[in-house]
This record gives C-alpha cells, sequence and structure tokens, in this order.
C-alpha cells in the first residue's frame, strides 16, 4: 500500500544550494555522454577514468540519448557465447545476454591491448547510461539472476547519493515460512512485491582496507554456490574499479521452507562497497534502516575515526557484530546484541556458520524491520530516481486511478468498475456461439439471437462510462510519457491484490493437494465432491480476484466493440471510444503486449482486434511480419522462455500467468534486416493446454480450440513439452498433430519446432537421438490417431507437414541452477534459449512472412471457421479469397486482349477468304497471326505473379493460369478457324453459282446498255422506263435460269409432326400441345408432377414426387431437360445446314436423342414419364432449334439459289440502265457501280471494326464489365432491385445465364445508344477506311498510267491495294474497255467516295448491331465465358470467373432462402426462409436426394455426395439483406408463382421486413 504522495522536488540535501538543485534537475534530464562535463577538481582523476571507460565502452557517444529498452528488445545479430568480446560489444551482449538470463553476462571481458575493464564497471557504467526503464528491466533481469542491486549510489557527476527506488518496482519475491509446532511443521507461502517486504537488513560496513573479501563472506550467507555479491576472486576482477566505490547493493535471502534453509523468514543482506569511512552519508542511511550492522575491521587496535564509529555502535541500540581479520577468537557476546568474530586462520565455512548463527540469534527476538519504499520518503538525505517529474506525474495519475480501488472488495472491482468484460460479454459470447449450433426455425432463431446481441451491445453502451475507465484513458492520452502511468497502474495494483491473491492461492494450494489425497483413496466419496466444489469456487474467486492494466484494455475494447456494433455515430462523452484502437496502437508498436484472445471469455473481440491492426498499419504501414506462436501445458515455461529470447514481458508469476493469447511486436535491427522478407517478429503466447483451473470445466474441445487457433496464426509455432516423459506429452501431441493437419486440409502453410524443457542432461547425444526417436514415433501414433478423427489418410506426422526430427526438436536445460527460490537461473538455459532463437531465424529466413492487412484477415478467418466447430468446412481465407479476386479481375483483362486482338484477325482474313485468296485456314497460322499479343500477355502475367506483393499467395495459382490463358488462346484460334473455315465452305459450295456470275454480269450490262440506247426517247418517263425495264428483266432472268431449279422453302411444322407420328405417338397428343403451347415453357415448369407416372411396385412415388413440390427431383427434372436440348442443339449445329442445305432426317436424328435420354433418366427412377412430357420435349427443342435452322437454310439458298442471286441485282443494273439513259460515259457508270460495290463492303468493314471498338470501349467504361464475375454480379442483382421487376428475378433464379446476356445486352444498348463515344469510334474507323481508298485509288491509278495498262489492270492494282481491309464484287470489264483516261476515272469515284464516307459518318447504330461483329455477343462471349453450376441447396450460382476451375471448389457470393427456389418444408405448402450459409452453422440436418434414408448434418454437407463436396459453403454471420428483402418485398408473387406460402416454419423473420431496397442495394457494395 503506498501512503505517501511524494512531490516532485519537494525536497533536497540540507546542504544544498537553489544552484545545486537546479544542477541535480539538470543532471536528470541530460544524456549519458553529458554526465561528465564539469567534472570536479578534486576528483579530475577518478573522472577521467571514468570518461574513458564510457569512450571503450562506445558509450560516450550516445547522440544525445539514453539507452532504451526499445534499443535491445530489438532482434540484432547473434550473441556472442564467450566470455572474451570486441569492447565495442560489449554493451549490446551484456544487455542481450542478460535479458536472456545468464548470469556470466557480468563475466564479460574485453578484448584489448588495455587493461580489461571491470565487470562491475561494465554493469554500472550501462547502468548510468540508460533511462529509467531500461533501469527498471536491467535491475528486475539481475535481480533474477540472484545478483545483488544497487540500493543506493553516487552520482558520477554531483557526487550526491541515488537511491534508484524505480527500479526495484517490478521485483517480487516468493518464500515459504516453515513453523514447527511439537511433532507437526506448517509451512507458509507469501509471495509479494519486493519494494513492499517488511524484512531484517543486514548490512555490512568495511572500515579501511582488508585481506578478506566482505562480498565473498556475505555470498556464503545468501547462496554459498553463487557469487550473488561480485568480490576480488569472481572472473574478470581487477584490482581497480571506478564506478562500485560507494555503492550500496542489495541482495534477499529466501527461505524455502525446508529443514536446512539458513533463516526461516526473508532477510535482506546489503553491502557497502568501498571504505566506509569514506562513505558518510551511505553508512549513516544503512545504519538507521539496519536490523543488524556488521562491520569487518583489520584489527581492533584501529584508527581515531574507525574507533570513533564502532564507539557510537556499541553505544547506540542496533545490533553489532564486529568482525576481526588478525584476531581468532570465536563469537563472543561482548555486551547484549553486540558480538566480535576473529577471521584469523578461520576457514570462511567455520565464519560463516558462526555469523548465520549469531543473526538467527539477534533476529529471533525484536528487531527493525526494513521496507525498501520507505526510501522514498528520504528524499532530505538522498535523490530518489521517482523524483522525476515525468515518474511524478504518471504516478499521481494511478494513484488517483488506484484511489477508486483501494478500499474495495478485490473481487468486486472489475464487476464495478469494468461491466462491460462481466457477465454482459461472456453473455454475448454464449450466444454468438450459439449462432452456429441453431435447431429447429434456424432463421427465426438467428434472427431473435442477432436481436438479442444487439441488446447486450446497447447494455454495454449503457454501463460503459466508468469512472476507473475514464481516468485510465484521459491519462493514456494526455499524459507525454503514459509508460510511466502504465507501470506505475500495474505497481500499485498489485500492490492493491498481492495479499488477497495470495492468500487465496495459498488456499487452492491446500485445498489441491487434499483432493489429490482424497482421489487416492476414493474417487466418489462426499468428501471429494465437497473438496472439489470448494476448489472450483477458490478457481472462480482466483479469477475475479486478477486485476491488471490487460483488463483495461480488455474493457477498452469492449466499450469500443459494443459502440461500433451499434453504427452510432459518435457524440459527446461516447465519441472517446474511436480513439481508443489508436491508443492501443501506439503501446503495441512501442512493444507492449495486447491481447488477442481473452482468456476468461474463450472468444475473439475481432471488431477490436480489426481495429487495433489497422491503426498499427495506419501508423507503421502494412509491414510484413513473422507470426511466431507458442503451445504448450500450464507452467511448461513458454512465456519465461520468450520473455528471455526476446526482452519481452508476458506474465510469468504464479496466479498471473497468461489467459487466453497475446500479441507482442518485436522489431529486426537495422544491422540483420536485409537478411530477412519482413519487418517485424509477432510472438503470439497462449495460455497453457489443459490449464488446471479450467480442469473441471473446460473440455478438449477448448484446448482445439486454442492450438488450431495459435497454430494456424503462426508462420512457425513452437510447441513447448515439460520434460521428457512421453505420458506428459500425451495430452499435447494430439491435440498440436490435429491442429497440423486442419491446416493443411485448408491449404495453410505451418511449421514447427519442439522444444523439451527441463531435460535434466541435454549434453547426451545418445539419450537425445532416443529422445527424438520417441517423439517422432508418438507423433507418428497421434497422426495415425488424429488422421481417423478428421478423416483424413494420413500416416505418419512428416505426411501433414514438412519436419525433420534431427532439426525441428531441441532440447532445454532446466531453468534453475539448483533449487527455486534462491537458484539462479541455469547458463545451459540461455544457451539453449540463443541456440532456439538461431534456430528461428534461420527458418524465417526463407519466410516472406505476412502482411498485417493480411494477419488481421486471418485472424477473422480462423476464429469464425473455429466457432463453428466443423473447422475445416467452414474456413474461409478472406485474404485469399480476396487476393484470387484480384487474379480474376487481370485474368479478364488478358483474355479480352487475346480475343479483341483475335477478332481484329478475324476480320481481316475474312476479307481474304471472301476475296478467294484464302482457300484454307490453318491453326499454325492463326497462331502466328496473334503470336505478338499472346507473348505481351504471358509476359504482362509473369511479371503479375512475379512482383505482386501476394506473390507468396499468388505462386499456387500461377501453373494453372498459365495453363488456362494457354487454354483461353487454343479454344479462341481453334474457333476462329472453325468460323473461317465455315466460310470457306460456304464459298466452295456456291462455286457454280460464281462461275455463272461473270456470264450473267456481262449479258446483263450488254443488255441493260443496249436497252438504255433504245430508250432514250423515255427519259423524261421514269415510270415508263422502269416498267419497261422490269418487263424485260423478267426476260432477261428466264432465259439466264432456263436450265436451273429454284431452292424450295423448308416447311418444319409438317415434319416435326411427321417425325412424332414415327415414333408412335397419336395425333391427338400433338395437335393438344401445340393448341395448348405449353411445350414452350417446358423448361420453366413449376411442377411436373402431371408428366410422370409410377413405375410397378413404386407404390408412393408419386406422392413422394408432389411433396417434394419443386425442389430436389423437380430440379432433376428441369436439368434434365436443359441438358438435353443441349445436346440435341448442339447435335444439329454439327450439321452442313448452310453448306448442303436442310433435310428432314436432322430433325428425326433429335427426336432420337430424345427418346434415347429419356430412357437412361428413367432408369435410374422410380417412375416413368408419359408420353405427353415426350410430345412436349421434342416440341420444345424442335421449336429452340427452328431459328437455327431456318437462318442457316437462308444462307445456303442465298449462296447456291440462281434466282435468289439474280433478284439481288435487279437495283444494280437497274442503276446501271438508268446511267446510260442518262447518256453517261462507261467511266462514270463503272465508278458508279464500283462505288456502290464499295460502299457495302466499307460499311461492313466499319461496322466490324466498330463494334470491337465499342465493345472494348463499354468493357473498359461500364463498371460492370471492368471487374470480375463477382462485380457482374452485383451489378446485375442492383439493376434487377431498382427496376423491381418480378419476371427477371425469375428468370435469373431458373437461368442466370439467360438473365445475365439480357441484363449486358441491356447495358451494351444503353451505353451504345446514349454516349458520344460510339458515334467518335464510328469516324475514325471511317476516316481510316475512306484514307485506305482514297490511297488505293491514287496508287492504282499511278500504276495503270505508268504501264499504260487497260481498265483489267486498273481494277486488278485497286483491289490488291484495298484486299487486307475490303471485300468488294469485281465488275467485269468486257463492257468498259473503251475507258483509258483513269485520273478522269479516279475523280469520279473520290466524288462516290465523299458521297459514301458522309453517308458511313452518319452511320446508324443499329447497323452496326446488324454487322457479323455485334459488341453485345462480343461481350456475351467475354464475359460469360464462366462457371455455372449453382448451389445444390439454393441454386445460387457460383460467382469463379473460370468455367472450370477446379480443384478450386465452386462458391457463391450471394447464397439465398430457398424458399426463393420454391424450396418447401417436407410435407407442407411452406416456403423456407432458410439460408444454405446459416443451416451450415447449424445443428440442423437434410436429406440429400429424394430417396436418401438418412439424414446428413448440415455442418457436413460435404459428405452428402459429389455435389455437395463441389461446393464450399462457408457459415456467414451477416445479414445479407439483398435476398431478405427480396423475400419480403415479392412475398405475394412467390407465393402466386409457387402456390404457396411463406408461414408456419416458413414465417418470415419480422428483421427481414425493416431491411429497406436502398439497404438491399448498399449491402451488395460491402460483400
Amino acid at each position: 500500500m503506498v501512503e505517501t504522495k511524494v512531490q516532485p522536488g519537494s525536497s533536497q540535501t540540507a546542504d544544498s544550494s537553489d544552484e545545486e538543485k537546479n544542477e541535480e534537475e539538470k543532471i536528470e534530464a541530460r544524456p549519458a555522454n553529458k554526465f561528465l562535463c564539469n567534472p570536479c577538481e578534486e576528483n579530475n582523476k577518478h573522472q577521467e577514468e571514468i570518461e574513458k571507460i564510457l569512450r571503450r565502452l562506445h558509450l560516450k557517444d550516445q547522440h544525445q540519448r539514453m539507452l532504451s529498452s526499445e534499443d535491445f528488445i530489438k532482434i540484432g545479430p547473434p550473441v556472442n557465447q564467450t566470455n572474451q568480446i570486441l569492447e565495442k560489444e560489449i554493451v549490446f551482449t551484456f544487455l542481450q545476454r542478460l535479458m536472456m538470463l545468464d548470469y556470466r553476462a557480468r563475466y564479460i571481458t574485453n578484448q584489448s591491448k588495455e587493461d580489461h575493464i571491470h565487470p562491475m564497471d561494465v554493469q554500472m557504467a550501462i547502468f548510468h547510461c540508460s533511462d529509467s526503464f531500461l533501469r527498471q528491466k536491467m535491475i528486475t533481469k539481475l535481480s533474477q539472476c540472484q545478483y545483488a542491486l544497487p540500493l543506493l549510489f553516487p552520482d558520477p557527476v554531483t557526487a550526491n547519493i541515488v537511491s534508484p527506488l524505480w527500479t526495484f518496482r517490478q521485483i517480487s519475491k516468493s518464500w515459504k515460512i516453515c513453523t514447527k509446532k511439537e511433532d507437526s511443521s506448517t509451512v507458509k507461502m507469501k509471495s509479494m512485491p519486493i519494494y513492499k517486504a517488511k524484512t531484517p537488513l543486514v548490512s555490512f560496513f568495511r572500515l579501511a582496507s582488508l585481506p578478506v573479501s566482505k562480498s565473498q563472506l556475505m555470498n556464503t550467507l545468501i547462496n554459498d554456490r553463487h557469487n550473488t555479491f561480485f568480490h576480488r576472486d569472481c572472473p574478470g576482477s581487477t584490482k581497480s574499479h571506478n564506478f562500485m566505490d560507494g555503492v550500496a547493493e542489495i541482495a534477499w535471502y529466501c527461505p524455502a521452507g525446508k529443514s536446512n534453509d539458513f533463516f526461516n523468514d526473508c532477510v535482506a543482506f546489503c553491502n557497502l562497497h568501498g571504505d566506509s569511512l569514506e562513505m558518510v552519508k551511505q553508512r549513516e542511511i544503512l545504519t538507521k534502516k539496519s536490523s543488524v550492522i556488521i562491520i569487518l575491521v583489520q584489527t581492533l587496535e584501529m584508527s581515531q575515526e574507525s574507533k570513533a564509529i564502532i564507539s557510537m555502535l556499541l553505544k547506540s541500540s542496533k545490533p553489532l557484530i564486529i568482525l576481526s581479520a588478525d584476531n581468532d577468537c570465536s563469537a563472543v557476546e561482548v555486551t547484549p546484541q553486540k558480538y566480535k568474530l576473529g577471521l584469523k586462520e578461520r576457514s570462511q565455512s567455520d565464519v560463516s556458520k558462526e555469523l548465520k548463527e549469531m543473526i538467527r540469534k539477534i533476529l529471533s527476538g525484536p528487531h527493525k524491520l526494513f521496507q525498501l519504499k520507505t526510501m522514498e520518503k528520504m528524499t532530505n538525505e538522498v535523490r530518489v530516481d521517482e523524483e522525476a517529474e515525468a515518474c511524478q506525474n504518471g504516478k499521481t495519475a494511478a494513484m488517483k486511478l488506484v484511489a477508486l480501488i483501494r478500499k474495495m472488495d478485490i473481487a468486486k472491482i472489475k464487476e464495478v468498475f469494468l461491466p462491460c468484460q462481466g457477465p454482459l460479454w461472456y453473455e454475448w459470447c454464449k450466444i454468438n456461439k450459439e449462432l452456429y449450433h441453431l435447431k429447429g426455425e434456424i432463421e427465426q432463431e438467428k434472427a431473435h439471437k442477432t436481436q438479442q446481441l444487439m441488446e447486450l451491445r446497447q447494455k454495454q453502451c449503457d454501463v460503459s462510462n466508468s469512472e476507473l475507465m475514464k481516468l485510465f484513458t484521459e491519462s493514456l492520452k494526455s499524459l507525454p510519457t503514459n509508460e510511466y502511468f502504465l507501470k506505475w497502474t500495474q505497481i500499485l495494483i498489485d500492490a492493491v491484490s498481492t495479499d488477497y491473491l495470495s492468500s487465496i492461492l495459498q488456499k487452492y494450494d491446500e485445498t489441491w493437494s487434499e483432493v489429490l489425497a482424497l482421489k487416492k483413496k476414493d474417487n466418489k466419496s462426499e468428501e471429494l465432491i465437497k473438496k472439489q466444489a470448494e476448489l472450483e469456487q477458490l478457481s472462480k474467486l482466483i479469477q475475479s480476484a486478477t486485476f491488471g492494466l490487460e483488463h483495461m484494455f480488455r474493457e477498452m475494447g469492449q466499450i469500443y466493440e459494443a459502440h461500433k456494433s451499434l453504427e452510432k455515430p459518435a457524440e459527446g462523452q461516447q465519441a472517446e471510444w474511436t480513439k481508443y484502437p489508436e491508443l492501443a496502437a501506439d503501446l503495441m508498436i512501442k512493444g507492449h503486449p495486447m491481447e488477442l484472445m481473452d482468456g476468461d471469455a474463450g472468444h475473439v473481440p475481432l471488431i477490436w482486434i480489426s481495429s487495433l491492426i489497422q491503426e498499427v498499419i495506419k501508423k507503421l504501414g502494412d509491414q510484413r511480419v513473422f507470426v511466431l506462436s507458442v503451445l504448450g501445458l500450464q507452467s511448461s515455461g513458454k512465456s519465461t522462455m520468450l520473455n528471455a529470447m526476446f526482452g519481452l514481458e508476458f506474465a510469468v508469476s504464479a496466479g498471473r500467468c497468461t489467459k487466453g493469447a497475446y500479441m507482442q511486436l518485436v522489431k529486426l535491427s537495422e544491422e540483420i534486416q536485409k537478411d530477412y522478407r519482413f519487418d517485424y517478429i509477432l510472438v503470439v503466447d497462449t495460455e497453457g493446454l489443459r490449464a488446471l483451473e479450467l480442469a473441471g470445466n473446460a473440455t478438449l474441445h477448448h484446448d482445439n480450440e486454442l492450438a488450431t487457433f495459435v497454430v494456424g496464426l503462426g508462420n512457425l509455432t513452437l510447441i513447448n513439452i515439460f520434460g521428457e516423459n512421453p505420458a506428459h506429452m500425451q495430452d499435447i501431441l494430439q491435440i498440436v498433430v490435429q491442429a497440423f493437419m486442419r491446416m493443411k486440409k485448408v491449404k495453410l502453410s505451418s511449421s514447427c519446432v519442439f522444444v523439451h524443457q527441463n531435460v535434466t542432461d541435454i549434453a547426451a547425444a545418445e539419450k537425445n537421438m532416443d529422445g527424438k526417436r520417441r517423439l517422432q514415433e508418438k507423433l507418428d501414433a497421434m497422426t495415425q490417431l488424429a488422421a481417423e478423427e478428421e478423416g483424413c489418410a494420413f500416416e505418419c506426422f512428416s505426411d501433414v507437414i514438412a519436419f525433420n526430427v534431427q532439426e525441428d526438436v531441441k532440447y532445454f536445460a532446466q531453468l534453475w541452477e539448483g533449487s527455486p527460490p534462491m537458484a539462479p537461473p541455469n547458463p545451459g538455459y540461455s544457451e539453449s534459449v540463443q541456440e532456439l532463437k538461431a534456430s528461428i531465424l534461420s527458418k524465417a529466413s526463407d519466410s516472406d512472412g505476412i502482411l498485417l492487412s493480411h494477419f488481421g484477415t486471418k485472424i477473422q478467418d480462423l476464429w469464425n471457421a473455429l466457432i463453428n466447430e466443423h473447422f475445416v468446412f467452414s474456413f474461409k481465407n478472406t485474404q485469399e479469397i480476396a487476393v484470387y479476386r484480384e487474379l480474376e479481375v487481370q485474368y479478364g483483362n488478358w483474355t479480352w486482349a487475346l480475343r479483341s486482338e483475335m477478332l481484329n484477325v478475324e476480320n481481316q482474313l475474312y476479307t481474304k477468304v471472301e476475296k478467294g485468296q484464302l482457300g484454307k485456314v490453318e491453326l499454325t497460322d492463326l497462331s502466328k497471326e496473334i503470336s505478338n499479343k499472346y507473348e505481351e500477355v504471358m509476359k504482362k502475367m509473369t511479371a503479375y505473379f512475379n512482383d505482386n506483393q501476394n506473390k507468396e499467395m499468388l505462386v499456387q495459382w500461377q501453373g494453372r493460369f498459365e495453363n488456362k490463358i494457354k487454354g483461353f488462346h487454343d479454344d479462341i484460334v481453334r474457333d476462329v478457324k472453325r468460323k473461317l473455315n465455315e466460310v470457306i465452305q460456304q464459298k466452295n459450295a456456291r462455286t457454280k453459282l460464281d462461275d455463272k456470275k461473270g456470264v450473267f454480269e456481262n449479258k446483263l450490262l450488254q443488255q441493260s446498255k443496249e436497252l438504255a440506247h433504245k430508250l432514250k426517247c423515255l427519259q423524261k418517263y421514269e415510270e415508263e422506263k422502269k416498267a419497261q425495264f422490269n418487263n424485260v428483266w423478267s426476260h432477261w432472268v428466264k432465259e439466264l435460269t432456263l436450265d436451273t431449279k429454284p431452292i424450295e422453302n423448308i416447311y418444319l411444322e409438317k415434319d416435326q409432326f411427321n417425325i412424332l407420328l414415327d415414333l408412335g405417338v397419336e395425333p391427338k397428343l400433338i395437335h393438344d400441345s401445340k393448341k395448348s403451347q405449353r411445350y414452350k415453357n417446358l423448361s420453366e415448369t413449376l411442377d411436373y408432377s402431371d408428366y410422370i407416372t409410377a413405375k410397378e411396385n413404386s407404390g408412393g412415388a408419386m406422392e413422394k414426387f408432389k411433396r417434394l413440390s419443386v425442389f430436389n427431383e423437380q430440379k432433376h427434372v428441369r436439368s434434365f431437360i436443359k441438358e438435353v436440348e443441349k445436346k440435341c442443339l448442339d447435335a444439329l449445329k454439327s450439321k452442313p445446314v448452310a453448306t448442303r442445305g436442310y433435310t428432314s432426317t436432322y430433325l428425326s436424328d433429335m427426336a432420337q436423342i430424345i427418346i434415347k435420354h429419356i430412357k437412361a433418366f428413367e432408369s435410374g427412377r422410380d417412375y416413368v414419364f408419359k408420353k405427353e412430357f415426350t410430345v412436349d420435349l421434342s416440341l420444345f427443342v424442335f421449336g429452340n432449334a427452328e431459328s437455327w435452322l431456318l437462318n442457316s437454310h437462308k444462307t445456303y439458298k442465298d449462296n447456291n439459289d440462281v434466282h435468289t442471286y439474280l433478284e439481288t441485282k435487279k437495283n444494280e443494273y437497274y442503276s446501271i440502265f438508268q446511267s446510260y439513259c442518262k447518256g453517261s460515259s462507261s467511266a462514270v457508270v463503272f465508278g458508279e457501280t464500283m462505288c456502290k460495290n464499295l460502299k457495302a463492303s466499307a460499311v461492313a468493314a466499319v461496322c466490324n471494326k466498330t463494334a470491337v471498338n465499342i465493345a472494348s470501349e463499354i468493357k473498359g467504361r461500364v463498371p460492370a464489365f471492368n471487374g470480375n464475375r463477382v462485380n457482374l454480379e452485383k451489378y446485375l442483382l442492383k439493376n434487377m432491385a431498382e427496376k423491381e421487376d418480378f419476371k427477371s428475378f425469375i428468370t435469373y433464379i431458373r437461368d442466370p445465364r439467360k438473365q445475365l446476356e439480357a441484363f449486358i445486352k441491356e447495358e451494351v444498348k444503353k451505353n451504345m445508344f446514349k454516349n458520344s463515344e460510339a458515334q467518335k469510334i464510328i469516324r475514325k474507323n471511317v476516316e481510316d477506311i475512306r484514307r485506305a481508298i482514297g490511297q488505293a485509288l491514287f496508287e492504282a491509278t499511278e500504276d495503270a498510267e505508268k504501264k499504260k495498262g487497260d481498265i483489267e489492270m486498273w481494277v486488278k492494282e485497286f483491289s490488291t491495294k484495298v484486299g487486307p481491309i475490303l471485300t468488294i464484287d469485281t465488275i467485269s470489264c468486257e463492257n468498259f474497255k473503251d475507258i483509258n483516261n483513269f485520273d478522269f476515272l479516279k475523280e469520279e469515284m473520290e466524288k462516290g467516295l465523299k458521297i459514301i464516307t458522309e453517308e458511313m459518318i452518319n452511320l446508324s447504330l443499329n447497323e452496326v448491331n446488324k454487322c457479323r461483329q455485334r459488341p453485345e455477343q462480343i461481350l456475351i462471349d467475354q464475359l460469360c465465358n464462366c462457371c455455372w453450376e449453382t448451389c445444390p441447396f439454393c441454386a445460387a450460382v457460383c460467382t469463379n470467373t473460370i468455367m472450370d476451375h477446379s480443384p478450386d471448389k465452386h462458391s457463391a457470393l450471394f447464397h439465398r432462402p430457398a424458399g426463393i427456389i420454391g424450396r418447401c418444408n417436407i410435407g407442407t405448402d411452406e416456403l423456407t426462409v432458410e439460408l444454405c450459409t446459416t443451416a451450415v452453422a447449424s445443428d440442423g440436418s437434410f436429406y440429400p436426394e429424394c430417396d436418401s434414408e438418412s439424414p446428413v448434418l448440415y455442418k457436413e454437407y460435404p459428405t452428402a455426395g459429389e455435389r455437395y463436396a463441389a461446393w464450399s459453403i462457408t457459415p456467414d454471420g451477416s445479414m445479407l439483406p439483398y435476398w431478405k428483402w427480396f423475400v419480403c418485398h415479392f412475398q405475394e408473387e412467390l407465393e402466386k408463382h409457387y402456390k404457396m406460402k411463406f408461414h408456419g416454419r416458413g414465417e418470415i423473420p419480422q428483421q427481414w421486413k425493416l431491411i429497406s431496397k436502398k439497404d438491399a442495394i448498399d449491402s451488395l457494395d460491402r460483400m
């Protein structure tokens, strides 16, 4: 209990002036290298020596700052384990080895030509040059090493005496007091902060110089096997030292409660170094404080000054022992409590023995007690380090806070001041976990529990404004050095709770011993049950009484989560909670551990952790971290090991062991950062598995959960095992193996190192080999056990994880060198720590670590999967999904680049085919045309995989996507080859017609010319002229086609009727179906039960079918219809209708396919289809094939029918006729005819090129089209919601591809016709064509004139020049041989070209849509080339961008209530509101098929069959508002459509009805 409040600088030594006071204040804030600037003249030589030491230790150049803890928590180069160190490395090595609890750090000496520096000068020089936090850490570690600590020391600058009370504040000591009563003895345990302990103080002074070592003698009183006080015979000792004279060191003897204890209670020993005659102030202070004073003198015949001191002490009431070096007398009590003892020719053990007896005798009577914290009251005599202003501010703030709880019942503190983390939080966690165990009406239950969660959050908000938390958070924000505040808060809280907690722990220990004893006698006795209940009660008391900073940070987290969950705007006092993550992030960056999993609630506060990590990212950037986690049994030394390895501060003391999991950032030093691909190591420490206090109420599940969580988080997991006994390992190994197995199944890479602690003989290689062999055997055995439980086929541990038993098993020496509490740490332990650290860093050097942002999402993924309890089935790697989605976007860009290039190639080659310049298209030719673009895409893809910041995650898909791009390339090349070869086949098929064209054209041209000359007189009578031409034209056509029969039209309806009759179908059935038109919507029919009849001996088949309504079997029938339709159309489209014409055999072939598939479908079922179904399915398929057949036959007729061809030429020859009638020259007529032919070809070229350009422009600009499939799906759903068109929704639900194609067409139309960009594209393409034609005219004319060619040569040259871009029907030159003025012809054609250009610039976009390449079809081909599999529960479509994405499972972002597709509760008309993402987290079950005999748990849905196993459906706790809004908004329409109701068990939850359309649409952006 801290009762005195010390104001900073309130008092000084009695003789100090104001100047001295100011000087002291300056010294306090002065950096290490400055405190020797003004040495006192009388101490010049001493000060020079001190400066020299600082310079040699490289401490004099600290660049205006003190050494800090942060300098040494960083992970640096390996620590030198020898005692011969370079001077520049001494400071680093000393501190690093001290942090690792290597007590040999004190014996480091320097490799130098100069005398080596005294070890204690090294220690004190570092101490003087350190800030107060590093000093505190140093002293704490020195105490753990069982070394004496500086209680008083002279300031090297002012010579003022300083008491470093602050440095003792974190030291706790435990000891046991054995009390004997008659024949029995009782042992009482004490544990407390050492500054609070009231103990006897035995002080040793030396007067003048002595041949014997005072420090050595003192060591024999405390620990005769350890040099608690450094003495002249210690390694590295030198004759002279510069920092130790005047230093008073203190150490405590703590008994173990055994008969051989030196003293039966804790005793403090103080050693004043140097000649006490000169250390007046220190001697006087210690004399006042001591219980016993022991003075060492050379002789009893001493100097006057010595005599005066001894005389004064003899007269005082203070017990005194005088040790004389030149006297050999035994212990003599001169006067009461005044002793003398000779040292001459006496062994040290004898002297020690007698001294102990004297001290015990003195302490057995009344004596003064010393309490370290009383030093804070001695500010008149010494300068206490806690007087520093920052320290005092921190203390004042902490005392205000602790004043609130000081007089309270310790067990009530958390209940009163930290209400958010108590029952409200526990209840929230309980209900949240229940969301994954829903039963009955799961959506109703989920809505109810969600409402409860929000109410609990509201209650947390209502009670979140406690005075304690206000003070705590205000101090964190306002204090410039809040680390003092935090340290003081923990110190003062510990002071309040220590006594209470210590007594409970003592009682717990006694009760536990009684329980163990009773278990040996009788496992079922009433007394045992009573004691176990008592033990449980004590466990709860311990939990409620344990109170520290971690609980206040936990409260901050819960306050933040509560307000954040309610999404209320911050106002007034509530605004404070928004700053909490930033406050915590600042502390985490400084190295404070932060709670990751609440150990009391057994839950991860995801909202808080996510915000905390985001704040760390804001401050540090998205740094890469290597996550090191640790697992082990309780009290197996995990936290101690981590603290020693990295200088951390995880809780290790009894009663404050780690609960849950904590994380702490450790930075890599600049010296080694270049060797690693990450910036920090993030250490995750966990509570012990099978912790004792959880034994009564925690199950294997708790340990499994924790193990899976930390193994999943860690890049490397340390498995800590205490001892070598396999029985001790049994508890942990199966849990660990199972955790690693789960990681493998969800594709998370993990590695591990096993650490055996407390191994007695780590040097015995043979023993270690045997131990490793046994561990390997055990791991393999545990693997087989865990494999059975997890349903895997692993035989040995190395099947699960890369594991080398030789390298990945480490043996640690036992922590203590002897028996606690006086045993120092074993140096072998620190060596083991160093070796393990080197091994960890070696493994880490091969790792990329993980981005902090990815770590944040990984925490959420792991925890969400864990609370579902079916980890493997429910794990969703959010970060991996995000990376994959981005990869899908890139894949879309790469495939689009190839597709658009291939379309351009197709357009170019199409022109050649039409002109007859290409007789066959080969794959190699097409590949060559696209090779440059393909190489460019492959380079971009390689760069993406190699340079992306997520490359370590992307690598798993690289090979697959490279193959996908190659496959896509091959597919589009084959597709273009097929299309062009079809064009070639069609061209070849019309060879006969093409051969006749020349003859026809010559005759028609000649006859047109002659008719025009005859009818020149009728020039003014246009109608008469036209009538004359029509009359003559009919005569010409009849004459030209005299020997040619026209190709007839086809009559499909008649053929369909005859084919069905041939199948044995009654005419009435066909007429009825045609009349009712029911066959047209066969694939959309809701209920197929009217189409089926039960097989013999299949009673109840109809009832079963009807019971299933439109789900399951109905769904199968619908899928069957679509499948048959596709197979028939595919078969039909393989027929050469466009090149050879139609025959009714093609329909007959389709009918046979239909019959064959119907029989196959019926064979596995207990019902058959009626004839009506065969009729309707046949007519449905025939109807869908009709348009393709008619179009293909038209193509055949257009290409091969002479009558059709001549009819298309009529207008052309009428124009020629008119021109001749007007008296135009041959050149004019020829130019006009050429321009008309050019126009058709130019328009086609412009349209085809424009179509590709517009498609590319729309894809890049329209947000729906420039992402991945998920993005496209979002925009489609938004579009449907905005229109509120129920029919569109039903189309989407039944046939998502059809609705998506409609959406693409709509978007293309909207963006084509409402955007000026399309007209710009047309203008550019028209200009390109115009320029090309103009250039061809110029070059053809120039060549013809140069070579004095004729019109045939001109036409040939012109056709060649425009050949790459245009296909023109050449004109027979037979009737134009009189043309020889080619410049005139060029001018005439340029006039015509100008008119054509003007017309094309104003080209309608509708014309573009009629061309061979249509923008909408181009985008449909690109965007719909994806996966179309649907969820087996709700029929949601898979949103993977790639068609065949195996081995990745199907997944959908937007699952929906199954009632949307007509699913109902079995045997009812109740449409279900069940969502599969909720169901897979529930305890419910389902029947996979209609004939399934037994149900399958939803949580184990992948075991229900192949179509279920192919899907990844992860539990989703989100609201998924979109489809819930849809169900509510279209409830009546859905009920009418399915002829069922949302009632009974399918009643819509009230919460759903609160969702607005805006909420539904906005929710899509959050997915």
